[in-house]
């Protein structure tokens, strides 16, 4: 009985919380957030303030710090890019109707003036084929006049006076090269053919009257333009 007393060893005694002194830690409810959560201190990967790593999935930067750009080929809630500009931010306020008037007048005594000057020189006025003459001069110099005045500058010397210009509908730029040469051949040829020719022009220069939004006459339909005061 000795002998079997000294060889049993009786159980230590137990700890606090009724676990073994010397045996496993006593174990708890985990933190919130699991092992490493922000902001528990000692743990891997936190940093003070309980912002976490950054990089790491959930991680929230800390105050005043701009948020990370999105990833690329997100597309973004607001529109990037140049915009298209339509006619309206292209171009200056259209032209009041008196001033193209006035500006068709001007050029037209000077050309006028011109076609006189020639066929005086040139031809003998007093006959009918002079007289037929310096009437294709008067169309066909105005018809050259006014492409080169456009293309150049999208004013004629007549515009130059009232301050306004003809400029292309989409970009509000000038017209140069093909829609100048256009829209000066709709305005001048028809007048060629007798009678018809003179009635299409009497259309052509009145249809801005009625037409909207941009009171485009039957050549500024051609050629694409519009008339706006200059700047």
């Amino acid at each position: 009985m000795a002998n079997d007393d000294a060889g049993h060893q009786p159980p230590p005694p137990d700890g606090p919380g009724g676990k073994d002194i010397g045996g496993e830690p006593p174990t708890g409810p985990t933190p919130q957030g699991g092992p490493g959560a922000a902001g528990a201190p000692g743990t891997p990967g936190a940093v003070p303030g309980g912002h976490g790593v950054p990089g790491t999935p959930g991680a929230q930067p800390p105050p005043g710090a701009q948020p990370p750009p999105g990833d690329y080929g997100v597309p973004s809630a607001y529109p990037t890019g140049p915009f298209p500009a339509g006619p309206e931010v292209a171009t200056p306020p259209l032209a009041p109707s008196w001033r193209r008037l006035v500006a068709r007048i001007i050029d037209g005594l000077i050309i006028g003036l011109v076609a006189s000057i020639i066929t005086w020189i040139f031809l003998d006025p007093e006959t009918t084929i002079g007289q037929q003459l310096a009437g294709l001069i008067s169309v066909l110099g105005y018809f050259v006049y006014e492409a080169l005045m456009l293309s150049a500058r999208g004013q004629t010397l007549g515009k130059m006076a009232v301050r306004i210009r003809v400029a292309m509908l989409a970009t509000g730029e000038t017209p140069r090269g093909g829609p100048a040469w256009i829209r000066a051949a709709v305005y001048s040829l028809p007048t060629v053919v007798v009678c018809l020719g003179t009635l299409f022009w009497l259309l052509n220069v009145l249809w801005h009257l009625w037409d909207k939004p941009y009171r485009q006459c039957i050549h500024d339909k051609a050629a694409r333009t519009v008339v706006v005061e200059a700047r």
